[in-house]
């Protein structure tokens, strides 16, 4: 519903959907169907009940101002406070003028919480500052070294847990603990919730505020402020100095469509006994909401169309079908290529595999920010190294030629691995993605690195071709057991 994406490509070349109401559309059945330079595009209807949609139509801040949102559009900024809003959080019922209430409140000890009963009614709050803003000495965007490489390459330790499973962990504490303080702080009947950054220098990281499924019951207000408009707030409330903030969000959440929707067009393959077989490319559509999402992921997405692109630009006639998937739904948990692989492919659940799950060969992925390949992630395949040491071999002067066994995790790649497909995502230079773009209000087109897309747009280009011209499908690994899907696996 009211599909709305642009790319800019090189050359000059654009691709642009605008307003497509997909489901107004009068002959409206499981696909959609549009064509741009006689390339076939299809949005692809997925009933996963996905999400409530929120638009901001009105943020007031005054005594003294703060700024921008996070709520699924975009940067509102008002000095000389930087502010966001949080995801799927309702407007605030009221237009409230209230000093601010700081709490100290770090653990899930019920006694903390005891504490605060009865005085928080109406109240804007905040915690405590878990830690002061700090000035970097290191430049926030690098690439990798040598030597970073190096130890990339090494395979993981036997028996070592994994880093992800790790943080996975430590994101599952921190989200009980962050659930159990808004539902206290609900049932107190507090306004408005305030937090400070994770990031320094003015940079917002800004997720998921509250529930996006539907039928939810609606979390509090919440706004992000940058950490050190934050700490500013905090430590005159320290020093007893009255603190008034003036905060009136106009919200409204969008039920009417549930649906999610991926976009998906290929090149037809051209060999009688090959055209069937299916090699695939792309990244995610969606993005959070306090920046335009450029590296997180239009990046990805413009590196897969140029490289189609290309490929029609200089004539190839593929053996195999080249298919581009650009994802919806990936940053709540890889919804649209999950979907998209359930509807094609195969069940992960259950490992109920459907008849085209025989008939593909690859899918590549970019979803790591705007930095340049350098290499290819193995997912523990390793009987395909040879077949990406030849494909990387004309690129190893652009500084791609690193393979490593090991995994990586937190985007679409992992839905066909899931279901013993070859799924698979390009290492890349980090650049600021880590310290400046990822999930904030700094991940906008200023920070997209026009060389390093082109660079990528040709490998990607390169690895789709020859993968389709090859006379084999590429290894693969024995297939998964069944086993449950993994709860809330927050994208990249």
């Amino acid at each position: 519903k009211n599909l709305s994406f642009n790319f800019s490509i090189t050359n000059g070349v654009s691709l642009g959907v605008s307003g497509f109401a997909v489901s107004d559309q009068p002959n409206f059945s499981s696909e959609a169907l549009f064509y741009v330079d006689s390339a076939h595009l299809n949005i692809d209807i997925l009933p996963l009940l996905l999400k409530r949609q929120i638009f901001i139509s009105k943020i007031e801040f005054d005594s003294p101002k703060i700024t921008i949102i996070k709520n699924n559009i975009g940067i509102l900024n008002i000095e000389p406070f930087i502010e966001s809003d949080e995801g799927e959080t309702p407007e605030a019922r009221d237009e409230f003028r209230q000093e601010p209430e700081e709490a100290d409140q770090k653990s899930d000890n019920d006694e903390d919480f005891e504490k605060y009963k009865g005085t928080l009614k109406g109240a804007i709050v905040m915690q405590k500052p878990s830690r002061e803003a700090e000035t970097h000495f290191k430049a926030d965007a690098k690439r990798r070294s040598e030597e970073d490489l190096a130890k990339l390459v090494e395979a993981p330790e036997p028996g070592a847990r994994p880093s992800w499973r790790v943080r996975r962990e430590e994101f599952r504490r921190q989200r009980a603990l962050r659930n159990k303080i808004g539902k206290f702080l609900k049932e107190e009947e507090a306004a408005v919730i305030l937090e400070a950054s994770r990031r320094e220098h003015g940079t917002i990281i800004v997720q998921s505020g509250g529930p996006y499924k539907m039928g939810a019951d609606p979390a509090l207000p919440a706004l992000t402020l940058s950490i050190e408009h934050y700490s500013r707030i905090a430590r005159l409330l320290e020093h007893d100095i009255p603190v008034k903030l003036e905060i009136n969000v106009k919200s409204k959440f969008f039920e009417d469509d549930s649906l999610g929707y991926n976009v998906v067009g290929e090149i037809a393959g051209t060999d009688k006994k090959l055209k069937g077989q299916l090699v695939m490319l792309g990244g995610h559509l969606d993005s959070w909401h306090s920046g335009t999402g450029s590296t997180d992921n239009a990046a990805g997405c413009a590196v897969a169309l140029e490289a189609v692109r290309i490929l029609k630009v200089i004539g190839v006639k593929p053996r195999r079908t080249i298919r581009v998937g650009l994802w919806g739904g990936e940053e709540q948990g890889l919804h649209g290529s999950r979907g998209y692989v359930a509807k094609h492919f195969g069940d992960r659940k259950t490992m109920k595999l459907k008849s085209a799950q025989k008939n593909f060969s690859v899918y590549f992925n970019l979803d790591n920010g705007t930095g340049k390949i350098r290499g290819v992630y193995l997912q523990g395949n390793d009987a395909i190294r040879p077949v990406f040491e030849a494909l990387l071999k004309p690129f190893n002067d652009l500084g791609a030629a690193t393979l490593t066994i090991r995994n990586t995790g937190g985007t679409d790649h992992l839905a066909f691995d899931a279901v013993g497909l070859p799924g698979f995502q390009f290492i890349q230079d980090q650049i600021d993605y880590n310290t400046r773009t990822h999930h904030t209000n700094m991940d906008v087109y200023d920070h997209a690195l026009k060389s390093d897309l082109m660079q990528a747009s040709v490998i990607m280009a390169s690895f789709v071709y020859h993968t389709a011209m090859r006379d084999a499908k590429l290894p693969r690994k024995p297939l998964p057991k069944p086993e449950p899907p993994m709860t809330n696996d927050q994208g990249h």
